[in-house]
């Protein structure tokens, strides 16, 4: 049961993107100006993850791995393809499952609301 009242609720597109192996994305304050950070959330795959994909479909897990990272780029260098030329990682994690995902998330001051698709995002990766 969905409880929209809860702040580490996932909504349920972006619930079933990270369980199908989707990545999502969220900006967040940066270290200073001139520079534009993002945190991404990035399932990682797992073998029965590309035997799906070889098979033709996508496999949903809903005890997957993530690979949780904060990333904080040059802003005139996120257009290009070298927007990782002066980019710091922050602090990365690796979690398992979703329990373990919402931990990290709330450590690092972060609600699922505030993630989104990352064509919906200035993120560069």
């Amino acid at each position: 049961m969905i409880n929209a009242d809860d702040p580490m609720q996932w909504q349920t597109d972006k619930l079933s993107a990270l369980r199908l192996g989707r990545r999502l994305v969220t900006e967040v304050s940066s270290s200073g100006q001139g520079r534009r950070a993002f945190v991404d959330i990035r399932p990682i795959r797992a073998d029965a993850d590309h035997v799906a994909s070889r098979e033709g479909w996508v496999r949903p897990d809903r005890d997957r791995t993530f690979k949780v990272e904060h990333w904080d780029y040059d802003a005139d260098q996120l257009d290009g393809f070298d927007y990782d030329v002066g980019a710091a990682l922050v602090r990365a994690a690796t979690v398992t499952g979703e329990a373990e995902l919402a931990a990290i998330l709330q450590a690092w001051d972060l609600l699922p609301g505030q993630f989104r698709h990352p064509w919906d995002t200035d993120d560069p990766r």
